[in-house]
């Protein structure tokens, strides 16, 4: 129940930045510039990416949890749903809440589907991929999300003052909250 709802938590943070609408963390980017090109909705998008991303963590032999393929499926209908529920907002006075608390709800998210100790997300499933190779943890976290960030600026996706905002409170955020949902201490690391 706990991964579930931080997955459903989690989908409502990214749906938030998005329509924040000045910028959003890099994989949201990247998911939204995809979106914009391919003409599907974004949650579509979160879905496809988060499915070939446990493909290829498939043929490199990677351990796949629960949590790792709940993750690929459930988080993009909620992304779509949510912005589905949340009225276009012209002003910018209307937008900047939903900014400034998505990383706060991200955290609690984070926190939640993490702390259930079934599986990190795909994503995150490329970052130790990487390092099981060889890649220091830093690098190879860093190297995804600027590559994300990148690529889904080219494609359109909107970057901005909320990329910065995501970068710099999301980290604290998780670590915070973290602790207060963790189940099994020794699964996952110090946040």
């Amino acid at each position: 129940m706990q991964l579930v709802v931080g997955l459903m938590v989690f989908g409502i943070a990214l749906a938030l930045t998005v329509e924040g609408a000045v910028g959003a963390g890099p994989w949201t980017v990247f998911h939204q510039g995809v979106a914009d090109r391919v003409g599907l909705s974004i949650g579509t998008i979160v879905v496809i990416t988060g499915v070939s991303i446990l493909a290829i963590l498939w043929l490199l032999n990677e351990p796949l949890g629960v949590g790792t393929i709940a993750n690929a499926t459930v988080i993009g209908p909620v992304v779509d749903a949510t912005l589905w529920a949340i009225p276009d907002l012209d002003s910018i006075w209307a937008r900047l809440p939903l900014i400034a608390i998505a990383p706060v709800v991200l955290g609690i998210g984070s926190s939640l589907y993490l702390g259930a100790g079934v599986g990190p997300g795909p994503r995150d499933g490329v970052m130790t991929a990487l390092s099981r190779r060889g890649v220091s943890t830093w690098v190879a976290r860093t190297g995804i999300e600027i590559t994300a960030l990148a690529v889904g600026w080219l494609l359109g996706g909107t970057v901005g003052l909320g990329t910065v905002w995501m970068a710099i409170t999301t980290g604290p955020s998780v670590q915070f909250f973290l602790p207060w949902f963790r189940l099994d201490t020794n699964e996952l690391p110090d946040a």
